[in-house]
């Protein structure tokens, strides 16, 4: 042990970088629901750092979602902090279901998260105007849950094969693909209008600006069906007050030419990729979502 002191202190004392790791935080801040929290800051870190939360999927964890992205090597590159919150009920599976998650101040696993960011906020002097949020499937319906509850907190989430806000509100079954109640999944349909109430009752009274979004979607997954990105869209965009102005295909898509884009107003505050012989779940094209968070 003092050996190994010893050579940690020479390279230190060299000017030798010790690369930067996941770390596990215990204690930070209000946590209802008993999740995790890991965070990665990269050895350079930028002043007043952006922070992206990064939500893993059903069965997945903490770790799994570390490797499972090139999100650390961009956080190298560009300074940002990543939170990685992790849960081990429902299957691996996030809180998107009950009253407490969908609730600004509520309780639940968004709590949980919120106060992984105000920590990351406080401890690396972070920028509040730059907080992000990413998943995937059921990370990615927590994402929606995250910039629907906490508007005032995120400043634009991607959200890949997920599904809208409040989407599995109400549902008494585990919000996994094994549980018994299926609706949401399987492509429940609203009106942009009803779709964008259920994000006004998250937080009663607020007037404030409204997290942009970017919405992912395989159109072969079987899973979360397509039509679930498709409410999504109908969803922020009626909240976000935009309508879609053109589709584009082919190689000019950013995403990948097998995508198409649905663009809603100058495309800034809204975008849609719906990939054909995509399934679950689509995978994360980093440099795009970090483009769109401004980030890049």
């Amino acid at each position: 042990m003092r050996l190994g002191t010893t050579i940690v202190g020479l390279l230190a004392s060299a000017g030798v970088v010790l690369a930067a790791t996941l770390q596990q935080v215990s204690s930070f801040g209000s946590n209802p629901s008993s999740i995790q929290m890991y965070i990665y800051v990269p050895d350079k870190v930028a002043a007043n750092p952006a922070i992206i939360v990064a939500l893993h999927p059903c069965g997945g964890s903490s770790t799994q979602w570390y490797s499972g992205t090139k999100l650390p090597s961009y956080a190298d590159s560009q300074g940002f902090i990543v939170i990685y919150p992790g849960t081990t009920k429902y299957s691996n599976c996030w809180d998107v279901n009950n009253a407490g998650s969908l609730t600004h101040g509520g309780s639940g696993d968004a709590l949980g998260i919120i106060s992984m960011v105000n920590y990351t906020l406080e401890k690396y002097s972070g920028d509040k105007t730059k907080v992000y949020v990413m998943g995937a499937s059921s990370g990615a319906m927590m994402t929606n849950v995250m910039v629907g509850a906490y508007p005032d907190v995120f400043e634009a989430g991607a959200a890949y094969s997920g599904a809208a806000f409040a989407c599995f509100a109400g549902s008494l079954a585990p919000p996994t693909p094994f549980g018994n109640n299926q609706t949401c999944a399987q492509g429940l349909q609203h009106t942009p209008e009803q779709w964008a109430q259920y994000v006004y009752n998250a937080y009663p009274g607020y007037t404030g600006r409204r997290p942009r979004m970017q919405v992912i979607h395989g159109l072969s997954d079987a899973l979360v069906r397509p039509q679930c990105g498709y409410e999504q869209l109908k969803q922020w965009s009626a909240v976000l007050g935009v309508t879609n102005t053109k589709n584009n295909t082919g190689s000019s898509v950013a995403e990948g030419s097998q995508y198409t884009e649905m663009v809603y107003g100058d495309g800034t505050q809204l975008v849609g990729y719906f990939g054909q012989g995509v399934g679950h779940f689509a995978p994360p094209n980093e440099s795009v979502m970090l483009k769109f968070f401004g980030l890049m």
